[in-house]
């Protein structure tokens, strides 16, 4: 990936990008362009839209901003992994962590099961697309994540396409070495290049037998253990997605 320039702050714009084109800004977007980062007419900012790359652009404007001039392509439009971060949800604060984190760590696709004992059975979805975007703003992601609705674990196991890898995160695993156990996969092709991979994490409360059991009757199932100590949702999230990219991910460059 060429260098990304971490100074210049960036703005996701949901229009096409090209050379010359100039793109409106919303009301949330020129207070903070003008009052938070107080950049008048002029100034430059990285833009991008998750289809096009990455944009250098002008702010336009006279007593505030209210609309950018695009200059030049920074960096060409790259594809995320073909990973999945299925998650039982959490509550406000935790959520919009994990949320954030997943982006960090490269997930495409967010998806939200609903278990039995799952904490949280109402999931603002328009409020995580608006922390996967912030997520891409901040840390130089190009493509965005997609959210999508929650749905009952068997329904999403019903749906789910069965050539992917299904890592099952499990409390009651035996806690073995998570990455002997991703090298084993990874040496039967059950890696990002070749298929997908979906990593699912389980509410607080764990899941039920019955959920385990469904679990246990996947195709293409890996069951991983996180160590001798049980970890918050929030906090397993950010080891399983970090295990899962550096073994079989794309954290080796290749």
């Amino acid at each position: 990936m060429p260098s990304h320039d971490f100074r210049a702050p960036r703005l996701f714009v949901d229009v096409p990008l090209a050379q010359d084109a100039r793109v409106p800004l919303d009301r949330d977007q020129s207070n903070y362009l003008g009052n938070v980062l107080r950049l008048a007419a002029g100034a430059e900012v990285l833009a991008f839209n998750g289809r096009d790359g990455e944009w250098q652009a002008a702010i336009e404007g006279r007593k505030r901003p209210d609309g950018l001039v695009i200059l030049q392509q920074t960096r060409p439009q790259d594809r995320l992994a073909e990973l999945a971060y299925v998650f039982a949800p959490l509550k406000h604060a935790r959520l919009d962590y994990m949320v954030q984190k997943a982006i960090e760590m490269g997930a495409a696709t967010l998806q939200p099961v609903l278990t039995r004992f799952t904490q949280a059975s109402r999931v603002n979805t328009e409020r995580m697309r608006a922390n996967v975007v912030e997520a891409a703003e901040q840390c130089g992601i190009l493509s965005i994540a997609t959210v999508a609705e929650p749905v009952p674990l068997d329904r999403y196991l019903s749906q789910r396409a069965a050539d992917r890898l299904l890592i099952f995160c499990d409390e009651a695993a035996e806690v073995q070495s998570p990455i002997r156990s991703l090298e084993k996969a990874r040496a039967a092709g059950l890696d990002q290049g070749r298929i997908g991979i979906d990593v699912l994490i389980g509410p607080e409360g764990g899941f039920a037998e019955e959920e385990r059991a469904l679990l246990l009757r996947q195709p293409k199932i890996l069951r991983l253990a996180l160590g001798p100590r049980i970890m918050r949702a929030d906090t397993a999230a950010v080891a399983a997605l970090a295990l899962v990219q550096a073994v079989l991910g794309d954290w080796d460059g290749t």
